[in-house]
Protein backbone atom coordinates (compact mmCIF):
# COMPACT_ATOMS: atom_id res chain seq x y z
CA UNK A 1 0.00 0.00 0.00
CA UNK A 2 1.37 3.31 -0.56
CA UNK A 3 0.93 5.94 2.06
CA UNK A 4 -0.79 9.32 1.39
CA UNK A 5 1.13 11.24 3.88
CA UNK A 6 4.64 11.31 5.70
CA UNK A 7 4.66 9.11 9.12
CA UNK A 8 4.97 11.55 11.97
CA UNK A 9 7.84 11.02 14.39
CA UNK A 10 7.34 10.62 17.71
CA UNK A 11 9.99 10.32 20.47
CA UNK A 12 7.90 10.36 24.24
CA UNK A 13 5.88 7.64 25.16
CA UNK A 14 3.07 9.93 26.39
CA UNK A 15 2.76 11.87 23.15
CA UNK A 16 2.87 7.99 21.43
CA UNK A 17 -0.22 7.09 23.64
CA UNK A 18 -2.16 9.88 23.32
CA UNK A 19 -1.66 9.27 19.71
CA UNK A 20 -3.30 5.83 20.00
CA UNK A 21 -5.69 6.51 22.03
CA UNK A 22 -7.50 9.31 20.11
CA UNK A 23 -7.05 6.80 16.82
CA UNK A 24 -8.71 4.49 19.20
CA UNK A 25 -11.29 6.56 20.43
CA UNK A 26 -12.67 7.35 16.88
CA UNK A 27 -13.17 3.56 16.00
CA UNK A 28 -9.99 2.83 14.14
CA UNK A 29 -8.05 -0.19 15.30
CA UNK A 30 -4.17 0.28 15.62
CA UNK A 31 -1.68 -2.27 14.29
CA UNK A 32 1.93 -1.99 15.70
CA UNK A 33 5.54 -3.24 13.81
CA UNK A 34 7.91 -3.26 16.88
CA UNK A 35 11.74 -3.72 15.31
CA UNK A 36 14.88 -2.33 16.14
CA UNK A 37 15.71 -0.28 12.69
CA UNK A 38 17.73 -1.23 9.60
CA UNK A 39 14.68 -2.02 7.98
CA UNK A 40 14.38 -4.56 4.98
CA UNK A 41 11.52 -6.19 2.99
CA UNK A 42 10.92 -8.36 6.31
CA UNK A 43 10.04 -5.72 8.29
CA UNK A 44 8.04 -3.60 5.30
CA UNK A 45 6.11 -6.88 4.71
CA UNK A 46 4.85 -6.69 8.53
CA UNK A 47 3.86 -3.00 7.88
CA UNK A 48 2.11 -3.84 4.78
CA UNK A 49 -0.23 -7.02 6.93
CA UNK A 50 -0.84 -4.45 9.47
CA UNK A 51 -1.75 -1.62 7.17
CA UNK A 52 -4.15 -4.62 5.83
CA UNK A 53 -6.01 -5.33 8.83
CA UNK A 54 -5.76 -1.74 10.22
CA UNK A 55 -6.57 1.70 9.17
CA UNK A 56 -3.36 2.93 11.83
CA UNK A 57 -0.48 1.54 11.59
CA UNK A 58 2.69 2.27 14.15
CA UNK A 59 6.24 1.47 13.53
CA UNK A 60 8.67 1.81 16.82
CA UNK A 61 12.38 2.01 16.04
CA UNK A 62 14.63 1.42 19.10
CA UNK A 63 17.52 -0.62 19.30
CA UNK A 64 17.08 -2.25 22.73
CA UNK A 65 20.42 -2.60 24.79
CA UNK A 66 19.28 -4.92 27.96
CA UNK A 67 18.93 -8.03 25.46
CA UNK A 68 22.57 -7.90 24.43
CA UNK A 69 24.51 -10.11 26.12
CA UNK A 70 28.12 -8.57 26.97
CA UNK A 71 30.00 -9.46 23.96
CA UNK A 72 27.72 -9.26 21.21
CA UNK A 73 26.80 -7.11 18.69
CA UNK A 74 24.80 -4.07 19.97
CA UNK A 75 27.36 -1.17 19.32
CA UNK A 76 28.07 -1.70 16.00
CA UNK A 77 24.23 -2.63 15.30
CA UNK A 78 23.29 -1.08 12.42
CA UNK A 79 21.43 2.59 12.86
CA UNK A 80 20.55 4.50 10.20
CA UNK A 81 16.86 6.30 11.14
CA UNK A 82 16.89 8.66 8.34
CA UNK A 83 17.27 5.66 5.87
CA UNK A 84 14.42 3.66 8.06
CA UNK A 85 12.08 6.70 7.81
CA UNK A 86 12.84 7.05 3.56
CA UNK A 87 12.10 2.93 3.42
CA UNK A 88 8.54 3.64 5.53
CA UNK A 89 7.64 6.39 3.60
CA UNK A 90 6.01 4.57 1.01
CA UNK A 91 4.01 2.44 3.16
CA UNK A 92 0.58 3.06 5.53
CA UNK A 93 2.42 4.18 8.32
CA UNK A 94 1.07 6.93 10.44
CA UNK A 95 3.59 7.04 13.47
CA UNK A 96 7.49 6.23 13.94
CA UNK A 97 8.06 5.99 17.32
CA UNK A 98 11.44 6.21 18.14
CA UNK A 99 12.31 6.70 21.48
CA UNK A 100 16.03 7.48 22.82
CA UNK A 101 17.17 4.73 25.81
CA UNK A 102 16.47 7.03 28.64
CA UNK A 103 12.43 7.70 27.44
CA UNK A 104 12.26 4.08 27.79
CA UNK A 105 14.47 3.38 30.77
CA UNK A 106 14.37 5.86 32.94
CA UNK A 107 17.73 6.11 35.26
CA UNK A 108 16.31 4.37 38.37
CA UNK A 109 14.50 1.97 36.62
CA UNK A 110 14.61 -1.80 38.56
CA UNK A 111 12.17 -3.54 36.71
CA UNK A 112 12.80 -6.29 34.28
CA UNK A 113 10.08 -9.20 32.95
CA UNK A 114 11.29 -12.75 33.57
CA UNK A 115 9.47 -15.21 30.97
CA UNK A 116 9.83 -19.07 31.70
CA UNK A 117 8.46 -22.05 29.27
CA UNK A 118 9.32 -21.08 25.61
CA UNK A 119 12.03 -18.66 26.65
CA UNK A 120 14.31 -21.33 28.56
CA UNK A 121 15.76 -23.39 25.71
CA UNK A 122 17.97 -23.19 22.27
CA UNK A 123 18.63 -18.92 22.68
CA UNK A 124 17.52 -18.63 26.11
CA UNK A 125 20.49 -21.34 27.00
CA UNK A 126 22.73 -19.51 24.88
CA UNK A 127 21.96 -15.78 25.13
CA UNK A 128 21.99 -15.24 28.89
CA UNK A 129 19.33 -12.41 30.16
CA UNK A 130 18.42 -12.05 26.29
CA UNK A 131 14.81 -13.11 26.46
CA UNK A 132 14.46 -10.95 29.95
CA UNK A 133 15.42 -8.16 27.71
CA UNK A 134 12.87 -9.04 25.05
CA UNK A 135 9.78 -9.54 27.27
CA UNK A 136 10.81 -6.09 29.16
CA UNK A 137 11.37 -4.11 26.09
CA UNK A 138 7.99 -5.36 24.23
CA UNK A 139 5.91 -5.37 27.78
CA UNK A 140 7.30 -1.43 27.98
CA UNK A 141 6.02 -1.39 24.18
CA UNK A 142 3.05 -2.44 24.41
CA UNK A 143 2.24 0.42 27.08
CA UNK A 144 3.54 3.27 25.10
CA UNK A 145 1.93 1.77 21.81
CA UNK A 146 -1.06 0.09 22.99
CA UNK A 147 -2.53 -0.97 19.99
CA UNK A 148 -4.77 -3.30 19.02
CA UNK A 149 -2.42 -5.74 17.30
CA UNK A 150 1.44 -6.48 17.49
CA UNK A 151 2.87 -7.80 14.11
CA UNK A 152 6.47 -10.09 14.33
CA UNK A 153 7.90 -12.45 12.05
CA UNK A 154 8.49 -16.44 12.07
CA UNK A 155 12.35 -15.72 11.66
CA UNK A 156 12.67 -15.27 15.32
CA UNK A 157 10.10 -18.03 16.03
CA UNK A 158 10.91 -19.01 19.76
CA UNK A 159 10.72 -14.53 20.53
CA UNK A 160 7.27 -14.86 19.14
CA UNK A 161 6.74 -17.69 21.82
CA UNK A 162 7.78 -15.76 24.32
CA UNK A 163 6.00 -12.63 23.04
CA UNK A 164 2.87 -14.68 23.00
CA UNK A 165 3.58 -16.39 26.62
CA UNK A 166 3.95 -12.66 28.66
CA UNK A 167 0.87 -11.43 26.57
CA UNK A 168 -1.30 -14.93 27.97
CA UNK A 169 0.40 -14.54 31.71
CA UNK A 170 -0.10 -10.39 32.03
CA UNK A 171 -3.16 -10.24 30.61
CA UNK A 172 -2.11 -7.33 27.78
CA UNK A 173 -5.03 -6.29 25.67
CA UNK A 174 -3.11 -7.33 22.16
CA UNK A 175 -3.20 -9.48 19.48
CA UNK A 176 0.23 -10.99 18.40
CA UNK A 177 0.30 -11.99 14.81
CA UNK A 178 3.15 -14.01 13.87
CA UNK A 179 3.83 -13.35 9.65
CA UNK A 180 6.02 -15.58 7.44
CA UNK A 181 9.79 -15.28 6.75
CA UNK A 182 10.33 -13.46 4.02
CA UNK A 183 13.20 -14.64 2.04
CA UNK A 184 15.97 -13.75 -0.60
CA UNK A 185 15.46 -15.71 -4.20
CA UNK A 186 18.37 -18.40 -3.16
CA UNK A 187 16.99 -18.90 0.28
CA UNK A 188 18.62 -16.86 3.24
CA UNK A 189 16.04 -15.65 5.55
CA UNK A 190 15.87 -11.50 5.64
CA UNK A 191 18.02 -9.84 8.67
CA UNK A 192 19.48 -7.20 9.57
CA UNK A 193 22.79 -8.79 10.34
CA UNK A 194 23.17 -10.21 6.36
CA UNK A 195 25.04 -6.60 6.29
CA UNK A 196 28.17 -8.02 8.10
CA UNK A 197 28.68 -11.12 5.95
CA UNK A 198 31.22 -11.03 3.20
CA UNK A 199 31.02 -11.99 -0.24
CA UNK A 200 31.86 -15.38 0.28
CA UNK A 201 29.74 -15.76 3.84
CA UNK A 202 26.86 -14.55 2.21
CA UNK A 203 27.34 -17.49 -0.24
CA UNK A 204 27.89 -19.89 2.52
CA UNK A 205 25.07 -18.49 4.71
CA UNK A 206 22.35 -20.00 1.90
CA UNK A 207 23.62 -23.32 3.95
CA UNK A 208 21.18 -22.63 6.74
CA UNK A 209 18.19 -22.84 4.06
CA UNK A 210 19.34 -25.59 2.16
CA UNK A 211 19.30 -27.55 5.68
CA UNK A 212 16.10 -26.42 6.59
CA UNK A 213 14.86 -27.96 2.80
CA UNK A 214 16.22 -30.99 4.05
CA UNK A 215 14.73 -31.28 6.82
CA UNK A 216 11.29 -30.49 5.29
CA UNK A 217 11.99 -33.60 2.98
CA UNK A 218 13.11 -36.14 5.57
CA UNK A 219 10.20 -35.12 8.10
CA UNK A 220 7.97 -35.59 5.01
CA UNK A 221 9.22 -38.86 4.32
CA UNK A 222 8.96 -40.13 8.28
CA UNK A 223 12.93 -40.02 8.54
CA UNK A 224 13.64 -40.42 12.77
CA UNK A 225 14.22 -37.28 14.20
CA UNK A 226 18.00 -38.02 15.35
CA UNK A 227 18.63 -38.53 11.52
CA UNK A 228 16.68 -35.36 10.37
CA UNK A 229 19.21 -33.52 13.28
CA UNK A 230 22.37 -35.21 12.28
CA UNK A 231 21.58 -33.93 8.51
CA UNK A 232 20.92 -30.41 8.89
CA UNK A 233 24.27 -30.24 11.35
CA UNK A 234 25.98 -31.78 8.73
CA UNK A 235 24.90 -29.45 6.13
CA UNK A 236 25.84 -26.80 7.78
CA UNK A 237 29.13 -27.93 9.16
CA UNK A 238 29.98 -28.59 5.24
CA UNK A 239 29.66 -24.86 4.64
CA UNK A 240 31.97 -24.14 7.68
CA UNK A 241 29.06 -22.83 9.68
CA UNK A 242 29.76 -23.15 13.67
CA UNK A 243 26.35 -24.97 14.66
CA UNK A 244 24.76 -24.01 18.08
CA UNK A 245 21.79 -26.36 17.53
CA UNK A 246 20.09 -28.45 14.80
CA UNK A 247 16.96 -29.19 15.69
CA UNK A 248 13.15 -30.75 15.80
CA UNK A 249 10.88 -30.11 18.23
CA UNK A 250 7.12 -29.35 18.93
CA UNK A 251 6.22 -26.06 17.43
CA UNK A 252 4.25 -24.28 20.04
CA UNK A 253 6.38 -25.57 22.88
CA UNK A 254 9.80 -26.39 22.14
CA UNK A 255 9.40 -29.77 23.76
CA UNK A 256 10.94 -32.78 22.47
CA UNK A 257 8.65 -34.51 20.27
CA UNK A 258 8.45 -38.58 21.07
CA UNK A 259 9.59 -40.47 18.13
CA UNK A 260 6.31 -41.95 17.31
CA UNK A 261 4.44 -38.61 17.28
CA UNK A 262 2.36 -38.07 14.68
CA UNK A 263 0.07 -35.75 15.53
CA UNK A 264 2.02 -32.59 16.92
CA UNK A 265 2.74 -29.99 14.07
CA UNK A 266 6.97 -29.53 14.48
CA UNK A 267 9.72 -26.67 14.19
CA UNK A 268 12.92 -26.87 12.50
CA UNK A 269 15.37 -24.74 14.49
CA UNK A 270 19.14 -23.79 13.68
CA UNK A 271 21.15 -21.39 14.47
CA UNK A 272 25.23 -20.96 13.76
CA UNK A 273 28.31 -18.62 13.05
CA UNK A 274 30.21 -17.09 10.04
CA UNK A 275 32.77 -15.66 11.52
CA UNK A 276 31.67 -12.97 14.14
CA UNK A 277 28.27 -12.96 12.23
CA UNK A 278 25.38 -15.27 14.64
CA UNK A 279 22.27 -16.20 12.09
CA UNK A 280 18.96 -18.27 12.98
CA UNK A 281 16.61 -19.51 10.86
CA UNK A 282 13.53 -21.83 11.24
CA UNK A 283 10.83 -23.91 9.12
CA UNK A 284 7.54 -25.03 10.14
CA UNK A 285 6.65 -28.98 9.60
CA UNK A 286 3.02 -30.06 9.72
CA UNK A 287 2.21 -33.46 11.55
CA UNK A 288 3.03 -36.06 9.41
CA UNK A 289 1.58 -38.59 7.27
CA UNK A 290 3.90 -41.29 7.08
CA UNK A 291 5.38 -43.41 10.11
CA UNK A 292 9.09 -42.88 11.49
CA UNK A 293 11.33 -44.88 9.77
Amino acid sequence: MTGDRPPTIIRRSDEMRQRVRAAQAAGERVGFVPTMGSLHAGHTSLVERAASDCPAVAVSIFVNPIQFGPQEDFDRYPRDLAADCKRLAPHSVRWIYAPDVSEMYPPDHATRVEVAGPAEPFEGQLRPGHFAGVATVVCRLFHCVPADAAYFGAKDWQQTLVVKRMVADLGLPIDVVVCPTVRETDGLALSSRNAYLTAPQRQQATALSTALKQAQSDWQQGHAISDIEHRMAAILEAAAIAVDYATVVAADTLEPLAPSDQTTAAIALIAGRLGETRLIDNLSLPPRTQSPC
